[in-house]
């Protein structure tokens, strides 16, 4: 059986999204339903912030891209904050190249990450 391409952890009312693999230009119907997951992992508890933990990849591409993009306005939009961690150099060019690094606060560790979420934005 092939590895999810997401897994979860809980950290209080934070979900932490580890991607299992380098997201490239992967499959549309793949990515999509595993955004179906990880929108039902949030849905079934009280999280209110997402951190990305990068620990396991090196690159994402548009496909990744846009998923994060999604993922963060429902975030944001039911109040909550959605910070990115273990960010690559290769992860953090391509955010850099796509004016998106604005949009999310990146930390270097997970533990900086959920420090941050917890004393609020």
């Amino acid at each position: 059986m092939e590895k999810p391409i997401f897994e979860f952890e809980h950290v209080e009312n934070t979900l932490i999204l580890i991607p299992n693999l380098d997201l490239r230009e992967l499959d549309f119907d793949a990515l999509e339903e595993a955004a179906a997951t990880v929108f039902a992992a949030l849905d079934e508890r009280e999280n209110q912030n997402v951190v990305m933990d990068f620990y396991k990849t090196d690159y994402y591409g548009s496909t990744a891209l846009a998923f994060f993009v999604k993922f963060w306005k429902r975030i944001k939009d039911s109040g909550g904050m959605m910070v990115f961690c273990n960010v690559s150099d290769h992860e953090l060019e391509v955010l850099e190249l796509t004016n998106l690094l604005s949009l999310w606060p990146i930390c270097k560790t997970r533990e900086e990450a959920l420090k941050l979420i917890q004393g609020g934005s």
